[in-house]
């Protein structure tokens, strides 16, 4: 039975939001009005329906799942995000971004639910309770509002359209137009659309503000991988390997704006859509960062940061295997030396991104975890027992791909990660934080969290830290990005 409002919200809370337009409730829920079938965004421009014909919904799979058509006017497919399952269960977050990456177009819900630890009817449970609508009718309602974004975003063919989306063939992506639409999906096209051609595609992805968008490309810009990544004149880039095919995205955010605009230069169209949700995870573009920044405002360790600072996310990872061996090479070493080992490591086991695509500062993938598993690390600075580790994990992983995802809780994810050659509390706390992204996520023993509260009386101890924290639940990752942020 799927409820007539979000979990986190009221029926008079979403109308006066409706009838107000109010922006900041803009994902957190949507509205399906029974007298014309339609489903909408809190901000659609439209006269305001009578409370009485509104279903107000924790997603747009929900609307859809009930069979209501998306509104042309507010676009529901340039939401900023799925916001149903916000601060209510990881496991459901992985699985909306797994499903966005294509996790159901070749395989079921039982293999989704074994990539995250858990059985298929819980999974199927989650989803009712926190989207409010199953992962087939999720993953059904993600192909067509994704179809419908580079309909209108881009100059893509109709057959590429479809085949970036996931539809198995034109006549059904066509079918499946007219009966959600009432119309061809050609018609829907509108003039003046972005620039773009199958191998140079821009989209826009949109997030709620606030956004500091200069503490993500300083984080993530202190951190990038020589050869693979870099942050220059406000724009981040990066290099990809995706479905066997190269690529390079460019990521620059407007002035003024709330979203960002990705370039996506591959010639494999049907990895649109697993490109933008990783750009969606490492970007934390679906983060309710006002209620995050609300709650921990009460803080008086995180008052004043949050006042001069409003919008900070926590930096996600493109790759769960890079980021893990990121991390583990960061162990008990400084930022920068980490990084450049890193980039030794991208330039002697990495593919070279094809010429065309490089720019001169981007020329490496980062290495697959089969190669480095049998790689001899220790002449690139790496210590004996570090190679050792990396060379374990990355047989791990080539064995089973989804190994450092299992687990439904924070509690057991961490554990399992702790199981694993070179990985202890610290390296799956922050594993846990950007890969996972799990927002409760907390390295309590890092030297940089403890120096930041330091004061005339000393500094905490890991253990009065976590104690500290527990104000900050759930969102203790979110402080943890504070007190790294310098001001």
């Amino acid at each position: 039975m799927i409820s007539d409002t979000p979990n986190d919200l009221d029926r008079e809370t979403c109308y006066r939001a409706l009838q107000s337009r109010d922006g900041r409730f803009d994902g957190r829920f949507y509205t399906a009005v029974i007298s014309t079938g339609i489903y909408c965004r809190p901000i659609c421009p439209a006269k305001t329906p009578r409370i009485e014909n509104c279903l107000f919904l924790p997603s747009a799979g929900a609307a859809h799942h009930l069979g209501f058509r998306p509104c042309l006017r507010c676009r529901p497919e340039a939401a900023p995000g799925s916001a149903g399952w916000r601060g209510t269960a990881g496991t459901v977050g992985r699985a909306l971004h797994l499903i966005a990456e294509g996790g159901l177009d070749e395989a079921g819900v039982d293999r989704l639910a074994e990539r995250l630890g858990i059985g298929s009817r819980h999974l199927r449970r989650l989803f009712d309770r926190h989207v409010g609508a199953s992962p087939v009718a999720v993953a059904q309602s993600h192909r067509i509002l994704f179809a419908k974004r580079l309909i209108d975003e881009t100059g893509l063919p109709m057959a590429d359209v479809a085949l970036a989306a996931g539809f198995g063939s034109i006549r059904r992506f066509n079918d499946v137009f007219r009966r959600t639409y009432g119309r061809p999906p050609s018609q829907l096209r509108r003039n003046g659309t972005m620039a773009g051609t199958a191998t140079d595609i821009t989209l826009r992805l949109p997030f709620t503000s606030p956004y500091d968008w200069a503490a993500m490309l300083d984080f993530l810009g202190s951190r990038a991988i020589p050869g693979v990544e870099s942050v220059e004149d406000g724009v981040y880039r990066r290099s990809f390997l995706l479905a066997a095919t190269p690529g390079l995205v460019e990521v620059r955010r407007p002035p003024n704006e709330t979203h960002l605009l990705a370039t996506i230069h591959t010639e494999a169209v049907g990895i649109l859509a697993a490109v933008v949700a990783r750009l969606r995870r490492l970007f934390d573009l679906d983060a309710d960062i006002a209620a995050i920044d609300a709650h921990l405002a009460g803080s008086p360790e995180l008052a004043q940061r949050i006042r001069l600072r409003p919008g900070i996310r926590v930096p996600g990872a493109w790759d769960d295997f890079e980021l893990a061996v990121r991390a583990i090479l960061g162990q008990q070493v400084s930022v920068a030396a980490a990084t450049t080992m890193a980039g030794r490591l991208a330039a002697a086991y990495g593919p070279t991104l094809p010429p065309a695509l490089g720019n001169g500062t981007v020329t490496r993938i980062f290495p697959a975890p089969a190669a480095i598993a049998t790689a001899d690390l220790t002449g690139i600075g790496v210590t004996g027992k570090r190679a050792a580790a990396l060379a374990g994990l990355g047989a791990a992983l080539s064995a089973r791909p989804d190994l450092l995802a299992v687990g439904e809780t924070l509690e057991e994810k961490v554990e399992r990660l702790c199981r694993l050659p070179g990985i202890g509390p610290w390296t799956a706390n922050y594993i846990a934080m950007r890969m996972l992204r799990e927002p409760d996520a907390f390295p309590s023993a890092d030297l940089g969290l403890l120096r930041a509260l330091e004061t005339s009386a000393g500094r905490p101890t890991p253990s009065a830290l976590l104690r500290m924290a527990e104000a900050w639940r759930p969102w203790r990752a979110y402080a943890a990005l504070r007190l790294w942020t310098q001001e």
